[in-house]
């Protein structure tokens, strides 16, 4: 692999991407009697750091196998386009599943998948995060990197500035952007007009919500602080899809 590369930053920084943009995902899990692999759909968001966040049901096999062995792998992968399909973007995260309780998380979550807002307070439903140890990055033939997962997720201080400013942050940008938002969002969503909400946002974008649908706005490039997305936003163009 080119050195540059790595030291460059691209490959972290598109590991954050892959992690950030990507609603579903492969979760394996380890069975309860016997212990082989079993591997499963399910939908993803992510925590303000980063973390992979999923809502799943102690009805399906995935929730009593963690419950009995936390260990978990989260697989996301980029959109398949023609070609090979081992030739795109990739990354398996690695770690402990633990239930949790987070108002911010489940927040979090519907702003990426408001139809599970149907469900979500079903009393056999619960809010699980990974909590990734190592994440195993493939971008592509011979671009192969292990990161630890100190390194992928936003450390405890960046994590502190986006939670402290969450709330005040995202009704600034509503009142205020709400016009750039509207028309951002018809230019990707023409078959969804109406209007827009920012739900969530991160230093690699913003969620936005119209009813059950949504919609991931993706930065041109990684911002640092929460005072910078009005300027993120406003550098999108009006004429680029994004899934």
């Amino acid at each position: 692999m080119d050195k540059s590369y790595v030291e460059s930053g691209l490959i972290l920084t598109e590991a954050r991407k892959l992690l950030r943009n990507t609603a579903i995902g492969c979760l394996a899990t380890l069975q309860n009697s016997g212990g082989s692999p079993y591997a499963s759909l399910i939908t993803v968001a992510t925590d303000t750091d980063g973390a992979p966040l999923f809502l799943i049901s102690t009805l399906a096999w995935h929730t009593r196998n963690l419950q009995a062995d936390p260990r978990a792998s989260i697989l996301l992968s980029e959109a398949g386009a023609s070609g090979d399909p081992l030739d795109v973007g990739r990354v398996s995260l690695i770690g402990v599943a633990e239930k949790i309780d987070s108002p911010a998380a489940s927040r979090r979550f519907l702003a990426r998948h408001p139809s599970a807002s149907g469900y979500a307070s079903f009393a056999d439903f619960s809010f699980w995060r990974l909590q990734v140890e190592t994440a195993h990055y493939v971008g592509g033939f011979g671009r192969i990197v292990t990161i630890s997962g100190k390194n992928l997720l936003l450390n405890s201080a960046e994590t502190r500035v986006w939670e402290a400013a969450s709330d005040e942050l995202l009704s600034d940008l509503n009142e205020r952007h709400a016009n750039l938002v509207g028309r951002l969002a018809l230019a990707r969503r023409p078959e969804s007009q109406g209007a827009w909400r920012i739900a969530a946002c991160d230093p690699l974008g913003c969620d936005l919500v119209l009813g059950s649908a949504s919609l991931r706005l993706v930065f041109s490039t990684p911002i640092a602080t929460p005072d910078q997305v009005a300027d993120a936003l406003a550098a999108l163009p009006l004429n680029e899809a994004i899934n």
